[in-house]
């Protein structure tokens, strides 16, 4: 079974290779084994944003297979879609469909 952090990777390098430009919040772990992501705002930020001038903008949260949304995520992704943003939440799965969409173009 593929991880989330290993699924991230793969969407990483896909969406680079395909010509996007990449945003993701970064956690760090401090030595205590506490997890951080610094942010100003509400919690449950998408994992990614990906940017294309040819391809649009994609609000992403991954998940590992058996992985579940929060709450604070189930909520960002219902105000980005009811914003009219396009939003997904991918999972190691949906591999394929990441990568269609990754090359699809928005002309």
């Amino acid at each position: 079974m593929i991880t989330e952090a290993a699924f991230q990777q793969t969407v990483i390098d896909l969406a680079r290779w395909t010509g996007w430009r990449i945003f993701h919040p970064r956690t760090v772990h401090t030595a205590q084994g506490n997890h951080l992501t610094a942010f100003y705002g509400d919690a449950g930020f998408p994992d990614l944003v990906l940017v294309h001038r040819n391809r649009g903008v994609i609000f992403a949260e991954l998940k590992s297979e058996r992985g579940r949304l929060t709450n604070d995520q189930t909520l960002w992704g219902e105000y980005l879609k009811a914003a009219g943003v396009e939003y997904h939440v991918w999972r190691p799965d949906d591999i394929e469909t990441v990568k269609d969409r990754l090359r699809q173009t928005n002309d």
